[in-house]
């Protein structure tokens, strides 16, 4: 007689296509933290997570939203709000006492040049030690906007401000990018550490 049905039900992050546990056991190890980054339609978010008893525990975490605390205009979600988001969740890594990290891109595939390549070099960048291959990396003209820039000077007025509309209305000329761009890496190195912790909710002020 047969003794039932092998058929397994996957877990339900899997069935919903949100983890691939396959690949998250390969990742999970107790000493090691990971980075985590996650591309949503309208922001990213950037977290270095540890395995702890009962599961997976955030020691910090950086939204794109908060480059806008510091005066970012451009997109929250294009090349360059990726990497300064993980460049800021790369410094508060650091400054919470954590050195290493490997990178966990979840669903999305390995293309090189892609946006979660720039968070790995962006939190690379900030000091926390993340393994990657040069190869795999976006150039740095498209971390920093000057494709962008260029693109825009190429444009009519009337391209420009149909193509643009949003950056305009926040008040940047997409020429102005790669400047404003190394404005806001500057305040995120200019900041106070308690302040990085801070807005993230970890820390309060005395």
């Amino acid at each position: 007689m047969a003794s039932g049905s092998n058929y397994k039900v996957a877990f339900r992050r899997r069935r919903e296509g949100k983890t691939d546990y396959a690949a998250r056991m390969k990742l999970v190890d107790v000493n090691k933290s990971r980075l985590v980054v996650r591309i949503s339609n309208a922001n990213v978010i950037v977290q270095v997570i540890n395995v702890g008893k009962n599961g997976d525990e955030t020691v910090v975490s950086a939204h794109s939203k908060e480059l806008n605390k510091l005066g970012w205009l451009a997109g929250n979600k294009n090349t360059s709000a990726v990497y300064l988001t993980a460049y800021l969740c790369g410094k508060k890594a650091v400054a919470a006492g954590v050195e290493y990290a490997i990178a966990d891109i979840g669903l999305k595939s390995p293309i090189k040049g892609s946006k979660v390549f720039a968070a790995v070099k962006g939190a690379a960048d900030a000091g926390l030690e993340v393994p990657y291959g040069e190869s795999i990396i976006p150039g740095e003209d498209r971390i920093n906007g000057e494709h962008i820039a260029e693109y825009a000077e190429l444009l009519d007025e009337d391209e420009l401000n149909k193509k643009f509309s949003q950056y305009l209305a926040r008040g940047l000329q997409p020429t102005d990018l790669p400047q404003h761009f190394e404005e806001i890496k500057n305040k995120i190195d200019e900041a106070e550490v308690w302040a990085l912790i801070w807005m993230n909710g970890n820390l309060k002020p005395n």
